[in-house]
């Protein structure tokens, strides 16, 4: 019995070592990676913003593996800033000390949080020259203590909360969709006291039917007030799901206070083994979507804020160059 605990103890020793090793190597190629983007991005030249226009601004997702420390953070703002961005929109879990079934979650995901709750994200922001345009948040913080999180955005400069869908909640169901746009016109009264305007952000799962006729996200448009609750749409999203964008944002009208704008294609050179090619994000004019026909609606219709989301496939691997690329679209296109 002994030889048989002695040899278990050393097998599951061993097991350790090769995780922890693993681990360790990981985690070294991973910083490297990240290094050698910051070291390729040193020193941008910062012009003045000279685009007209609405404001536009990238979110904070993108830039979170390169986020490890207080100098890479700053670098990667200075990147934004010389790239003709005006802005960053940042999501409270990415500037305050996160959970750690958070960080997974996110990882798991495809959208990495780095090490940004660590850092003052004031002093960054304010080193950076970007202004902060919104901050995301979520129902149940907003519920729990409206002013905390009106105080927080307006320690950034910012009036905007967004929320985005949420996670573990039946799109499918007409009566929690109903009671979902309660609460959002509730939680908008209150951050509007605290003069907070809130935003709804989607995805894809709120175009899941709740009746013959009807879509969550109609629900949601239909059953909230405009007093209270406006939109953040994200055009990716819905074309993701097989939705007619443009319709969407028509029916939206003036309540699309912001667009978070990304394109969506296969960019992967030929041949190709099969003619069903995986579509994916990707740097703005790289994709097949009418962006510019989108601009237009946005445009007609008041939006002040054009925010710059992918959270992978960024090319050459580097979301630096991702949203310099993006950039030069809209500066080229977006008029």
């Amino acid at each position: 019995m002994k030889a048989k605990l002695r040899k278990f103890g050393i097998g599951l020793g061993i097991i350790l070592l090769v995780l922890i090793l693993g681990a360790g190597i990981w985690t070294v190629s991973k910083n490297s990676k990240v290094n050698h983007i910051i070291d390729t991005h040193r020193d941008p030249v910062i012009t003045e913003t000279v685009h007209t226009g609405p404001k536009r601004s990238v979110q904070q997702i993108m830039i979170g593996s390169l986020c490890t420390s207080y100098d890479n953070a700053l670098q990667v703002l200075k990147n934004i800033k010389a790239a003709g961005y005006d802005g960053i929109e940042l999501n409270d879990f990415m500037i305050q000390k996160t959970a750690l079934v958070v960080k997974v979650l996110t990882q798991a995901a495809g959208m990495p949080v780095g090490n940004g709750g660590s850092l003052d994200w004031h002093a960054l922001i304010n080193e950076s020259g970007l202004e902060v345009t919104g901050l995301h948040s979520n129902l149940g913080s907003i519920q729990a203590d409206p002013k905390a999180v009106a105080d927080l955005a307006k320690s950034y400069g910012t009036d905007t909360i967004i929320i985005t869908g949420m996670y573990r909640f039946d799109y499918s169901s007409e009566e929690e969709v109903l009671d979902l746009a309660r609460q959002l016109n509730e939680a908008g009264q209150a951050l509007q006291k605290e003069g907070i305007q809130l935003l709804y952000h989607n995805h894809n799962c709120e175009l899941q039917h709740v009746n013959d006729s009807q879509t969550a996200y109609d629900l949601i448009i239909e059953n909230t007030d405009p007093a209270y609750v406006n939109f953040e749409f994200d055009s990716y999203w819905m074309a993701d799901g097989g939705a007619n964008v443009e319709a969407i944002m028509e029916k939206l009208g003036t309540r699309m206070k912001k667009w978070h704008v990304n394109d969506r294609g296969h960019v992967q050179a030929g041949p190709y083994m099969t003619p069903i090619l995986t579509q994916d994000a990707t740097e703005l004019g790289n994709g097949n979507m009418d962006l510019e026909g989108l601009y237009e609606i946005a445009m007609a219709n008041g939006v002040d804020n054009i925010v710059l989301e992918t959270h992978q496939n960024w090319v050459n691997g580097d979301p630096i160059q991702s949203l310099q690329v993006s950039g030069q679209y809209m500066d080229k296109t977006f008029r």
